[in-house]
């Protein structure tokens, strides 16, 4: 795969968010600030969106979405799954709290725009369908382009766009939101992108993928049911 295919690759997801909140802010006739909590609706879209185009992008290689991203069956071990969702949960965490620091001044930080109330059975249906398309689509696309494309420039970019995309989730008018979404994000991208060059095993980074993605579903699903927890 070329520099100019990966990019392009690379930058999907970032501009298909931006496109996306502007649909949405547009279709609910609402200001960007107001359309936040649909965030997980967003993502969906952008998930399937972003599988559809792994896909194709596979089919005209003549490979398949395993091969793109060098899945081997029985290649991961319970010891480097059970690593890679604790360094995801750690450094995940920890990211978010400096950039509360650095970019709120604030720590803890907790960006209470993630986490807001929404219909129960849209909350419900997320925490099946989000966590595991999340994982096919930003570890199949980011650590796919890699597997392709094994250039230091290319491995840098996928943890840029990877970290990037974030900033965008949800959309907001809000610089300060915008940069601590990329700060939050980018340690852990960078740590994902170098340790799966040196591995080429994408299966323990999406197992511990998935976990955080629903552990973050889970408290959506308990604030729609009970607002009062998350003093809403």
């Amino acid at each position: 795969m070329s520099n100019k295919s990966a990019l392009l690759l690379l930058a999907f997801r970032s501009i298909l968010f931006v496109l996306s909140g502007f649909a949405l802010a547009t279709a609910l006739s609402s200001p960007l600030d107001d359309t936040g909590r649909w965030w997980t609706l967003i993502v969906l879209f952008c998930n399937v969106a972003t599988i559809l185009l792994l896909l194709l992008v596979c089919r005209r290689k003549g490979t398949t979405y395993a091969k793109f991203v060098n899945y081997e069956k029985g290649k991961t071990k319970s010891k480097d799954t059970i690593l890679a969702i604790i360094v995801i949960l750690v450094v995940g965490m920890a990211g978010m709290q400096l950039a509360g620091l650095l970019i709120y001044s604030e720590i803890p930080h907790f960006p209470v725009v993630m986490i807001q109330p929404i219909p129960l059975w849209i909350a419900i249906a997320n925490i099946i369908l989000l966590p595991l398309t999340t994982t096919l689509a930003e570890d199949g696309l980011y650590l796919g382009v890699i597997n392709q494309n094994g250039s230091k420039f290319i491995l840098i970019s996928s943890a840029f766009f990877y970290a990037l995309q974030h900033s965008f989730i949800p959309l907001l008018p809000d610089a300060s939101f915008i940069a601590y979404r990329f700060l939050s994000f980018l340690p852990l991208t960078v740590i994902m992108c170098v340790w799966y060059s040196k591995t080429k095993n994408p299966m323990p980074f999406m197992i511990g993928h998935f976990v955080i993605n629903l552990a973050t579903l889970a408290q959506i699903v308990m604030v729609s049911v009970s607002p009062e927890i998350f003093n809403f």
